[in-house]
């Protein structure tokens, strides 16, 4: 095979996995906005009487699609300041007694129907924003627990030992070798912890905290079909937009080589 030719191969593979990439970056905001498009257009040729009329307006939408992202927002905030340093601590602590109990206990929350979190807590405590969004931690808080524990767990122990022998202290390796190394782990599970709260945020509305979870529950109490179609599609939207903002991110900061 001459040089051109291997040269052209090349060239040709550098394209394809630039195209890929493009594609990656863009097919779900492309697809969100031929989904949402879609239903809108479904929704212009419907007839709508007052009360769908008085939903399906950008006021009351927007209303509510601030209040879900505020909720997951807010949920996915704490889950990563509370979890990533109970992962580490767990990981750091050698009892297998209290690494037990905390992932027992995480698992309780994972393991619970969303449902009878929220409701449980409402019952006990009380309604509105703040209960819906302790009952969004509790759901979520697992799988970025479990990923700070596989991430550091992954990291070779001939890669701290030998940051050891180059003097850094404990803190200085889990600061610049271990967290960096197990990166691409924690972000897999905060990935996840927010497509979760974007999916569980619905049924805050139950415990009058508001969300898109609104229009889907008076859809389906009023039976006005329309309604309830739009606050499936935004949720849905929200979701795959939010993984795929979480997908870019991920790519910026994984340490280079990895």
């Amino acid at each position: 095979m001459s040089i051109t030719s291997a040269a052209e191969i090349l060239e040709g593979r550098d394209s394809t996995t630039r195209l890929g990439a493009a594609l990656r970056r863009t097919a779900a905001p492309l697809v969100v906005a031929v989904v949402f498009g879609a239903t809108m257009a479904y929704v212009a040729t419907t007839g709508l009487d007052s009360i769908e009329r008085r939903t399906l307006n950008a006021g009351y939408i927007g209303a509510r699609v601030g209040e879900h992202l505020l909720l997951t927002v807010a949920a996915s905030a704490l889950v990563a300041v509370l979890a990533i340093p109970l992962g580490v601590l767990v990981f750091r602590v050698p009892w297998q007694a209290f690494r037990t109990v905390v992932l027992g206990l995480a698992n309780i929350g994972q393991a619970t129907p969303a449902v009878g979190v929220v409701i449980l807590l409402a019952i006990v405590w009380q309604t509105g924003f703040a209960t819906a969004l302790v009952a969004l931690v509790a759901y979520s808080f697992l799988p970025v627990l479990r990923n700070t524990l596989t991430g550091l767990e992954q990291v070779d122990d001939s890669i701290r030992e030998s940051a050891r022998g180059m003097g850094m202290t404990p803190n200085q390796v889990l600061r610049h070798i271990e967290l960096p190394l197990a990166s691409p782990v924690i972000l897999a599970g905060l990935r996840t912890s927010l497509v979760f709260c974007v999916g569980v945020a619905t049924i805050a509305t139950f415990i009058n905290a508001g969300g898109l979870g609104d229009m889907i529950v008076n859809g389906l109490k009023l039976q006005r079909f329309p309604v309830l179609v739009v606050g499936a599609v935004l949720v849905a939207c929200i979701a795959i937009l939010i993984d795929w903002a979480a997908g870019l991110v991920e790519e910026r900061v994984r340490p280079k080589g990895l």
